[in-house]
């Protein structure tokens, strides 16, 4: 009786199929996510093509350049949120490319959301900033562009070095979007 349970038991583990050794996310539209890679770990984020396609264009045309690489946290509010993207480190710079004009949607700014920065004033001044939500806050709806949301990750946002600026700024290690990546694996912190 014995041999034959083992048997079985052996015949089942034999018929599992068997995890790859790196994870992908759940969505696996992978052109339309992009990894942001932290110190802590990695951030994924999904692009919404569908609310705003000129700054999901955008942000996938710098991430594949490399622009995002290195770049600085540069203003990160406790309870508000985390910028980025600006390659001077102060807030004022950009991409060398012009300036995105605004797509407004009814997406509300909560947490994970991830929208566009622009200049105070001009809804259409996006041009490679942009900032990830800690928490919920309505006075942006409406008036800033929403083009992502974190998936898996944001325990790592949450992270982030707080200040305005920081006076120890973390940096994005990487960006890239996940269709081309090498490795997939977003397993820590998948708390989207």
């Amino acid at each position: 009786m014995k041999s034959m349970i083992l048997s079985v038991l052996v015949a089942l583990v034999c018929l599992m199929p068997i995890a790859p050794a790196q994870a992908q996310p759940a969505d696996a539209d992978l052109e339309n996510i992009v990894y942001l890679d932290t110190r802590f770990g990695r951030v994924a984020i999904k692009l919404r093509p569908d609310l705003a396609p000129k700054h999901v264009a955008r942000i996938k045309k710098l991430a594949r350049e490399g622009f995002y690489n290195g770049v600085k946290f540069h203003r990160v509010i406790e309870g508000f949120m985390a910028q980025t993207g600006d390659p001077t480190g102060t807030g004022t710079g950009g991409s060398k490319y012009p300036n995105v004009v605004a797509e407004f949607s009814q997406v509300p700014f909560k947490r994970g959301i991830v929208g566009a920065a622009r200049s105070p004033g001009d809804p259409d001044s996006f041009n490679s900033q942009f900032f990830i939500m800690f928490d919920e806050n309505s006075g942006l709806n409406g008036q800033y562009t929403v083009f992502g949301q974190v998936i898996a990750g944001m325990a790592h946002v949450d992270r982030i070095n707080k200040g305005e600026p920081p006076t120890f700024p973390d940096t994005i290690v990487k960006m890239q979007v996940a269709a081309d990546a090498k490795d997939h694996k977003v397993l820590e912190g998948s708390d989207g």
